[in-house]
């Protein structure tokens, strides 16, 4: 539990020198706007290619592992939309971002420093093989789906342009893919441009929690309280118990089990509000979302643990 808190509880309080500090009028919320801005489309663009680039793509790619993770997400996503749906009634553009905070895990700022404190770097091959597919993964079925949702009624060609559109306008997508590509030529980066990157992507994360902090003041929980128990549910509980039944079937290893269930079980990621934000649809779900859930996990991740001490 210590341990847990360790990792987690830093994460609370720069959320919380963000909500403080808008709340208390010592910034303004336009500047929450330009933070923001500048996280979605500089600094985490940044970090994704930078990590992508150097990640060694030929180390343990499991497709049992890859396989168990994203079929389970691909479920929540769709149980989270469909369920927005069905039991609140919501617009489907808002079901679709909703249904994104059900897939999208917060496998980098909690999943990397969890699994390395519960079983070693040595255990961590499988996370990164994970990391390194999920943004493209979520975001490529995200966008997919809302631009398709966006364009309904239109013939297959809009929307399938409406989707290329939207894929290569997005920053991060784009990051990750001349990652991808600068991985794969074999060309370095110079050591200039490195250490530029390295600067703006060291204010990647902070901005972004703080950003969020100062978005919770304008985003209120009340009368979404339903929807966000509901993707608590999903994200925490449904999609490990899923990597969990998936991994036994096809006889994962003990590591990337432990790694797959593990990154499963993290409450849904800062993505899942940068998501809302793109299409200004659920955002005070969404931040909430994040919020609440990172908050429960500190308990739900810790139940996890003692039942992976079993395997």
């Amino acid at each position: 539990m210590q341990t847990l808190l360790d990792v987690i509880l830093p994460v609370f309080l720069v959320i919380g020198f963000g909500y403080v500090s808008v709340w208390r009028k010592l910034f303004p919320v336009t500047g929450i706007d330009g933070v923001m801005g500048f996280t979605q489309n500089f600094a985490i663009p940044c970090l994704l290619f930078q990590a992508i680039a150097k990640l060694d793509l030929d180390s343990s790619f499991d497709p049992a592992l890859l396989s168990s993770f994203y079929a389970g997400a691909s479920i929540c996503f769709f149980t989270g939309m469909f369920g927005a749906r069905a039991l609140f009634k919501r617009d489907w553009e808002d079901c679709v971002a909703i249904g994104f905070c059900c897939l999208f895990s917060n496998s980098v700022l909690l999943g990397l420093p969890i699994t390395e404190r519960a079983y070693g770097a040595d255990a961590m091959t499988g996370n990164f093989a994970i990391v390194a597919l999920h943004s493209p993964f979520c975001y490529g079925l995200g966008i997919t789906v809302m631009e398709v949702t966006r364009n309904r009624g239109q013939s297959a060609t809009v929307m399938a342009r409406a989707v290329v559109r939207a894929m290569f306008r997005n920053a991060l997508v784009l990051a990750i893919g001349l990652g991808f590509i600068v991985n794969l030529s074999g060309l370095g980066i110079p050591t200039v441009v490195d250490d530029a990157l390295s600067l703006i992507a060291r204010a990647a994360l902070p901005a972004a929690l703080f950003a969020l902090g100062g978005v919770l003041v304008q985003y209120r929980p009340e009368g979404d309280s339903r929807v966000v128990v509901m993707i608590c549910g999903i994200a925490l509980l449904l999609h490990p118990a899923l990597v969990w039944l998936f991994g036994t079937v096809q006889n994962l290893p003990t590591d990337g089990f432990r790694s797959g269930v593990l990154t499963a079980a993290m409450a849904p990621g800062f993505n899942a509000y940068i998501f809302a934000n793109m299409y200004g649809r659920a955002k005070r779900v969404a931040a909430s979302s994040v919020l609440m859930a990172t908050g429960i996990s500190v308990l739900t991740i810790w139940v996890w643990l003692i039942l992976l001490e079993t395997v």
